[in-house]
């Protein structure tokens, strides 16, 4: 048997998506630039809510508990030809499409449970990732199961299934996230979210400035551990792919309750705030010591939650009888 805890992935946003009028930079001397990478982007792997299952070997197919039937859809392309037969307990799971990459983790538990019953502990996140089919756009969620911290993601090229790690960096533990859930959204996944991306075409220029954010104001705070400076970069950040995006969602937020919520946690003081991928969860990076008050003054449902360090993992021995081999 063996049993995942993973993490939850905060999505600050997309540098850039697909557009066949943006396929290169602009090059020098006359030249074609550099070819557009797609995709690519930052976020954070926190600890709450996190998503826990366990495996064991089974003489039949079975799942249970929550996100049950994905789970058992993601076991059964992991093992794809392989005669053996699992059984998929989902302990606890947050609530999928909200904005907390919950599919992708999902995925990569279910992987790496069955990675380490079959003999393949050694396997690591982005391969586990192939195997269930994950990361098609975002690859945030996938560097962090392992690594945990702040992800930064660069795109992909045509020829790359999965975007590569640009770089992971630990967060500060004396920094705690704010987890906020306003009324959900209508659901920004699956086909509707593959139109709604198709119909976007930020421009070079917004591109570069999400890029400029994050390289020369989000790193350099974060590594200097400046927590105002980090939250005015990463709210601008967040704003500025909001802005990207307001033409399918209807504004800077996906809805008027997300809306509401961020000004409200700016009211509190609050620089580094947002939302996570298409919402409708809102964050907040505030100091550990004031994190209960803004939970408790928050306009929507909200918990503290802290940076994640990456997934665990217990692997423990069934012992069988001689009546009852395994």
């Amino acid at each position: 048997m063996t049993r995942i805890v993973a993490p939850s992935r905060l999505h600050f946003g997309l540098f850039n998506l697909p557009s066949p009028e943006h396929e290169h930079w602009p090059g020098i001397d006359g030249l074609p630039g550099l070819p557009v990478r797609q995709y690519g982007g930052v976020g954070l792997m926190i600890d709450r809510p996190g998503l826990t299952l366990r495996v064991e070997c089974s003489d039949n197919w079975q799942s249970e508990g929550p996100l049950a039937n994905r789970a058992l859809e993601f076991a059964r392309r992991f093992m794809g030809d392989d005669v053996r037969r699992w059984k998929i307990i989902v302990e606890d799971a947050p609530p999928e499409h909200a904005g907390l990459g919950v599919g992708t983790q999902l995925g990569l538990s279910v992987a790496k449970a069955l990675a380490v019953e079959t003999g393949h502990a050694d396997w690591l996140a982005p391969e586990l990732a192939r195997r269930v089919g994950r990361g098609d756009r975002s690859a945030i969620g996938i560097h962090g199961f392992d690594r945990g911290g702040l992800i930064v993601e660069g795109g992909k090229t045509s020829s790359e299934m999965i975007s590569p790690l640009i770089g992971r960096f630990d967060f500060p533990t004396d920094w705690a996230i704010v987890l906020a859930s306003p009324k959900p959204n209508t659901g920004w996944h699956g086909i509707r979210e593959r139109e709604a991306i198709a119909g976007i075409r930020p421009s070079p220029a917004e591109t570069a400035a999400l890029c400029r954010l994050v390289l020369l104001n989000l790193l350099p705070a974060l590594a200097a551990r400046d927590f105002g400076a980090f939250g005015d970069a990463l709210y601008e950040y967040n704003a500025r792919v909001g802005d990207v995006f307001a033409p399918v969602q209807g504004g800077r937020y996906s809805s008027l309750a997300v809306e509401s919520c961020i000004q409200r946690f700016r009211q509190l003081g609050v620089k580094g705030t947002g939302q996570s991928s298409w919402g409708p969860t809102v964050f907040a990076i505030v100091p550990k010591e004031q994190a209960e008050s803004v939970r408790e003054n928050a306009n929507a449902p909200a918990i503290v939650a802290g940076a994640s360090v990456g997934v665990s993992l217990e692997s423990l021995m069934i012992v069988a009888t001689a009546n009852n081999p395994r």
